[in-house]
C-alpha cells in the first residue's frame, strides 16, 4: 500500500527562492528575519534579531527570563550539526528538601519559585557573537523599537490576559500595571507598548558600546562588545533585579504563597553554550536532535522503532499508521519519563537497532492504556505516581470554594484558570480550546543564501509565569516544573542541574549536509507534531507546505512534563480533518480520543535548502493566523 496522497489544495504555497528564507510563529519575527537578510545580514543575524522581536510580541509564548535550544549549521561546516544549548539550571536554593518544606510536592507551574536560571538572551547573543555578522545595537533596534513605540496586540494576547486579571489585580500587582495599565485589558490590534522591556535592551547595547568608547583599540571588537551585553545582563542590572524582585512571596499554582530563590551568584554563574547533536538515521537522512537534557532523543527513538515497519504502517493519514505511530510514540516517551535528564543517560542503548526491534514487538493491534519503559542493563526505570487528577497538598480536602483570582480550588489541582501552567494540550494557547489558561512556545527558522540553516525554539518566561519584574519589563520563567521532588529519578531537582526540557528544533541532513530545519511549539506535543512532518516529507514526499497543512494528532497517554504532571491512559487528540472513519477505527482499537477540531494541532515551521540546486523553500502553520514563512 503506497503512501496517502498529499490533498493539492494547501494554504499558503510552499515558497521557493535562492536568497533567503525565514518562517515563525508570528509574522512580525519573520518580516524581521527577512529585513535583516535583505540587508545583509546571515542567517544567525536574522534568527537572534527575530528571536527578540518574539519576546516582545508574542509575550504569553516566550520572553526574556525564558530559555531556548537550537540546532543549526553553518556553510562552513554543512555537515556538522550544533546544539546552541539554552536551557538555565536550577538554581543553587532550588533543593527537594527546601520545596518539601514549603509544603509543596510538585514543582508550581507559575510563580518565581519555579524559575530556572534564564537562559535564552545569553544563547541568542553567543549565537550572533560566534556566527552572526551585525553589531548588537543593529540586531535589537527592531525589538527596541516594538517595544518602546508599540506593536498591536495579538488577541490571544488579550484572552491570555482576560483570563488572569483577577490574579493579576489580587495577587501580581506588577503585572497588573504593565499589562493592564489603567485596570484596562487592551484589545486585540490596539497599539501595546512595554518601554521598561525596551529600556533593558538599550543598556544592554549600552554596556557594549561602552567598550568601544572607553579605549579606542582594536582589541575592542564586535565579540567583546557583544560579550560586554552579556556580562550586563549576567552580573549586572538585570540580575540584581532579578535577586530583588524574587524575594517577594507571591501566589503560585499550588494556591499557596512562596518567595523565588534566584540569586546574583546563580546567574553570574550561567553561560550558555554549543553541545554535540543526538543523531539517528533514517530512510537515508540524519534526524540532528538535543541531548536527552531535553525530549529531543524521543523523536529519535520513534523513528528507530518505526524504522522497522513498512511505509504503509508509517502513513499519518490512516487508521494503521496513525496507530502504529500513536503506539511507538507512547513507549518512546515512556522511556524519556524514566531515563531522561540532565544525568548519566543510556543513550546508545536507547536508540540501538536491538533496542528498538524489542519496544517494536510490543505494538500490537490494539491502544495500549499502560506506563511501559524498556528495561536497560544495570538500570531501573522511573516511573513517576501515575496521577489522571491532582490537588496540591495545601488544598487537599478543600470544599472548592471560590478563589481570589475568580476560580474554583478544585480548579488549581486540575491546573485550570491558573497561570502559566505549562504549554496547552490542545494546539493552541486558547482558554476556549482547553479551558486552561497556559503559555506555549514559539519558534523560528532561517536559511541564508550561503547555506547557514538554524532552527530554535524560544519558550518560557510567559507574562503568565510569574509576577512582572518592573524594571525590566519582563517575567521569569518556570522550567523546573519539569524536574520532580523524588529523589534518585533522572529528572530530580538538582541545584546546577538542568530541567528536562521539551524545547526540542530539528534539523535533517541529507547525504552529509544539511537541508532542513524544522520546529514547533507544543510542550510534550512538538516533537509528535514533528514527527508527522518527517514522515510525510521524507517517508510520503510531501512538500514542506502539504505535510504542516495535514491533519495531525498525539498521544496523551504518558505523564506531562507541565505541572499537575498528569495523564491520560490511552489519551489521543486528532484533528476532525482525520476523518470519521480512521477516528472510528482507532476508537475501536482502545484508543480514547478527543476531537479537537478541524485546524486546532501543530504550529510547525521549516525551511528547506537543496544543496544541489541552491534552491531554497519554507512553510509555515496556518492554524491560528499567526505563523508566517517568507523569502526570495
Amino acid at each position: 500500500m503506497s503512501f496517502t496522497r498529499p490533498d493539492p489544495f494547501t494554504t499558503r504555497p510552499t515558497l521557493q527562492g535562492t536568497f533567503g528564507m525565514a518562517a515563525s510563529t508570528h509574522w512580525l519575527a519573520t518580516a524581521t528575519a527577512q529585513a535583516v537578510l535583505e540587508r545583509g545580514g546571515n542567517a544567525f543575524d536574522a534568527a537572534t534579531a527575530a528571536a527578540f522581536v518574539l519576546h516582545v510580541v508574542e509575550p504569553h509564548l516566550n520572553g526574556p527570563g525564558g530559555d531556548m535550544t537550537g540546532v543549526f549549521s553553518t556553510a562552513v561546516d554543512p555537515g556538522r550539526p550544533v546544539i546552541l544549548m539554552g536551557q538555565g539550571p536550577a538554581p543553587a536554593g532550588a533543593t527537594v528538601q527546601h520545596f518539601l518544606a514549603e509544603g509543596l510536592d510538585l514543582v508550581p507551574g507559575s510563580g518565581a519559585l519555579a524559575a530556572a536560571v534564564p537562559g535564552a538572551v545569553d544563547a541568542w547573543l553567543l549565537l550572533l557573537r560566534d556566527h552572526g555578522s551585525w553589531e548588537v545595537a543593529e540586531v535589537l533596534d527592531f525589538a527596541i523599537g516594538y517595544a518602546r513605540d508599540g506593536h498591536p496586540v495579538l488577541a490571544r494576547v488579550k484572552s491570555t490576559i482576560s483570563a488572569v486579571a483577577g490574579l493579576f489585580r489580587e495577587h501580581w500587582p506588577t503585572s497588573a500595571e504593565l499589562w493592564m495599565p489603567g485596570g484596562r485589558i487592551p484589545e486585540e490590534g490596539e497599539l501595546i507598548r512595554n518601554p521598561a522591556h525596551a529600556r533593558t535592551l538599550q543598556r544592554l547595547v549600552q554596556a557594549g558600546a561602552g567598550i568601544g568608547e572607553a579605549v579606542n583599540s582594536a582589541a575592542h571588537t564586535r565579540e567583546a562588545r557583544i560579550d560586554a551585553a552579556r556580562r550586563e545582563w549576567s552580573e549586572g542590572f538585570v540580575a540584581r533585579a532579578v535577586a530583588m524582585a524574587v524575594q517577594t512571596p507571591h501566589r503560585h499554582s499550588s494556591g499557596t504563597d512562596h518567595r523565588g530563590v534566584l540569586t546574583m551568584s546563580d546567574m553570574a554563574g550561567f553561560r550558555a553554550s554549543y553541545e554535540d547533536a543526538a543523531t539517528l538515521e533514517f530512510r537515508g537522512h540524519t534526524i540532528a536532535k538535543t541531548g536527552p537534557w531535553g525530549q529531543g532523543p524521543a523523536l529519535l527513538q520513534t523513528l528507530a522503532i518505526l524504522s522497522g515497519f513498512d511505509d504503509d504502517r508509517l502513513d499519518p493519514s490512516t487508521e494503521l499508521g496513525a496507530h502504529t505511530i500513536l503506539e511507538a510514540q507512547k513507549l518512546a516517551l515512556a522511556d524519556r519519563e524514566a531515563y531522561y535528564g540532565d544525568a548519566d543517560v543510556p543513550l546508545d542503548y536507547l536508540l540501538s537497532a536491538e533496542y528498538a526491534a524489542s519496544r517494536r514487538g510490543m505494538i500490537t493491534e490494539n491502544a495500549s492504556h499502560e506506563f511501559r519503559p524498556g528495561t536497560v542493563p544495570g538500570r531501573e526505570p522511573f516511573v513517576p505516581v501515575l496521577r489522571t487528577e491532582y490537588v496540591p497538598p495545601a488544598l487537599a480536602g478543600d470544599d472548592g470554594g471560590p478563589r481570589a483570582d475568580g476560580g474554583s480550588r478544585r480548579s488549581v489541582g486540575a491546573g485550570v484558570g491558573m497561570p502559566g501552567v505549562g504549554e496547552p494540550t490542545l494546539g493552541e494557547p486558547t482558554v476556549e480550546a482547553t479551558g486552561e489558561t497556559r503559555g506555549d512556545t514559539c519558534h523560528i527558522d532561517v536559511v541564508d543564501r550561503w547555506g547557514n540553516l538554524v532552527s530554535a525554539t524560544p519558550s518560557g518566561g510567559w507574562l503568565q509565569s510569574s509576577p512582572a519584574i518592573p524594571e525590566l519589563g519582563f517575567c521569569l520563567g518556570t522550567r523546573l516544573q519539569m524536574t520532580w521532588l523524588e529523589e534518585g529519578t533522572p529528572s530530580t531537582l538538582t541545584p546546577g542541574k538542568r530541567p528536562r526540557t521539551t524545547l526540542t528544533p530539528t534539523l535533517v541532513l541529507r547525504n552529509g549536509v544539511a537541508v532542513t530545519a524544522l520546529g514547533s511549539p507544543g510542550g510534550d506535543q512538538q516533537d509528535q507534531w514533528q514527527l508527522l512532518y518527517l514522515l510525510r516529507t521524507i517517508v510520503g514526499g510531501y512538500t514542506p507546505q502539504q505535510a504542516i497543512d495535514a491533519p495531525a494528532f498525539h498521544t496523551t497517554s504518558m505523564p506531562g512534563s507541565f505541572w499537575p504532571r498528569t495523564w491520560e491512559p490511552g489519551g489521543a487528540v486528532v484533528e476532525d480533518r482525520l476523518g470519521d472513519d480512521v477516528i472510528a477505527g482507532l476508537e475501536r482499537r482502545g484508543h480514547r480520543i478527543t476531537r479537537a477540531g478541524d485546524w486546532t494541532l501543530g504550529r510547525l515551521s521549516a525551511v528547506v535548502r537543496d544543496p544541489a540546486t541552491g534552491v531554497l523553500k519554507a512553510a509555515a502553520n496556518p492554524r491560528g493566523a499567526q505563523g508566517y514563512a517568507a523569502g526570495r
